[in-house]
This record gives structure tokens, sequence and C-alpha cells, in this order.
């Protein structure tokens, strides 16, 4: 039970991150993977690009394919509904940051 919970909570962040970089320029998947194993992630294909794609089908992200050294790479970019939702995101984990770092009375 504690490994699921977990999990949630780490594809939380996950989903963070990608919005955090999709805003600041495009990214695409192994790109996000790297970055995102810089952080302390280890996350691979099966679970990153399904994240992506649901990130798009809810309208967070939007792709384009290019044409890079001979092989097709999904570029993706935030949304201004994406953009929306993470200034929420941001104001809430700002708000729990600072929660979590007081001493319990």
């Amino acid at each position: 039970m504690k490994d699921i919970l977990l999990r949630d909570f780490f594809l939380g962040f996950i989903r963070i991150h990608i919005l955090y970089h999709a805003s600041c320029e495009e990214v695409f998947g192994l790109e996000l993977m790297a970055e995102l194993s810089r952080h302390g992630y280890r996350v691979g294909p099966g679970t990153l690009y399904p994240i992506l794609h649901g990130l798009e089908s809810k309208q967070f992200l939007t792709s384009q394919k290019r044409l890079v050294d001979g092989k097709l790479r999904r570029y993706y970019l935030i949304t201004p509904k994406g953009k929306k939702a993470l200034e929420e995101v941001r104001s809430k984990a700002n708000e729990l940051i600072r929660e979590i770092n007081e001493e319990p009375q």
C-alpha cells in the first residue's frame, strides 16, 4: 500500500515537472526522461509517454511532430489551460511546502 501511495505522489510530481519544463520551452520525451532523472525520478517510456498523452488529451499540452536526424520526434509545449493549471499548482505547492516545513506544535 505504501509503495502505491508513493507512486501516486511521484506521478503527480512528474506531471508538475513536465508542465513546468513545457512552460519554459518545447520538450520531448528523451529530454524529459533525462531531466526527471536529474531530479531522482527513474521514469521509462512506458510511464512517461502515457503521462504526456494524458496531459495532451486533457489539453494541458499540445504537441507537434518534427523530423530530427531522420527520426520523427514529438515536441510538447504547454497550453493556456496548462499554464493556468501550473499557476494553481504552484500556489498550492508553495502553501504546502511552508506548512510541512513548520515545526509541529
